[in-house]
């Protein structure tokens, strides 16, 4: 991969497996030095054992103070801070009949409100920088899936902070887009509860679904949350790019 982060220091939540993980490492890959963030230190070891780029700091974004606490972890470390991906997220099968309010807040808390304290946090940095925002959200923000309907609420609510934030960071300078991944693979559904059997009839109807016969893997995603960051690429922002190996067309 080009090294066209040299210098560059960016922020990758939830970088303990999955895309997050792939995210950190292809940042590293491209020059950049990477503060990998997640709950998990044993995970987010192994994720900075993949690079000597990524340096790691365990947070649980939820909690008052992490945002501040992960902003300040980075301009300690390298005086500076160019990219924030917000790639932290939780899946939650919930079909409205057993609608749970914890469950619900901690949906939105997690994947809307840490990744907008955290930008809050990471502002005047971002300002310094001209930098980059990218989130990380899913193709069911805007596609609708029976059982899936909070999580898609609090998916397209991302999205429509991306575009938001576009508009009001254009002014300093700072890019805000996004991914919206398909089916790839990560430990989000099994973390949600489902028995082993369901996860993998889920995993075999998606397989059917994508026209390019496969879901996809934490590489493909992580490929265009880079390039959305590219520093080069200063007249995109606003974007929320549908990266599914073809399923909304299907």
């Amino acid at each position: 991969m080009t090294v066209i982060f040299e210098n560059h220091v960016v922020v990758v939540t939830g970088a303990g497996s999955g895309i997050g993980r792939a995210t950190a490492v292809a940042f590293a890959r491209a020059g950049a030095r990477v503060l990998g963030v997640g709950r998990r230190p044993h995970a987010l070891a192994d994720t900075a054992n993949r690079h000597p780029a990524i340096a790691t700091h365990a947070a649980d974004l939820r909690e008052p103070g992490s945002a501040t606490e992960i902003v300040d972890a980075a301009l300690d470390r390298w005086d500076r801070l160019d990219v924030v991906v917000h790639n932290a997220g939780i899946f939650a099968a919930m079909p409205l009949a057993d609608t749970d309010p914890e469950r619900v807040t901690d949906l939105f808390a997690t994947n809307v409100l840490a990744p907008s304290l955290l930008t809050t946090a990471a502002l005047p940095a971002l300002r310094r920088a001209r930098g980059s925002i990218v989130t990380v959200s899913s193709v069911l923000g805007h596609r609708p899936a029976p059982g899936a309907g909070h999580y898609g609420a609090s998916k397209a609510a991302l999205d429509q902070l991306t575009r938001t934030w576009a508009l009001e960071l254009a002014a300093d300078g700072i890019r805000v887009n996004g991914v919206a991944p398909g089916p790839a693979e990560s430990e989000a559904l099994a973390a949600s509860g489902l028995s082993a059997a369901t996860v993998e009839d889920v995993k075999r109807q998606e397989r059917e679904r994508i026209p390019l016969g496969r879901r996809g893997t934490p590489e493909d995603v992580a490929t265009w949350v880079v390039r959305l960051a590219d520093p080069e690429a200063t007249w995109l922002t606003g974007q929320v790019l549908t990266v599914d190996g073809g399923l909304e067309l299907a």
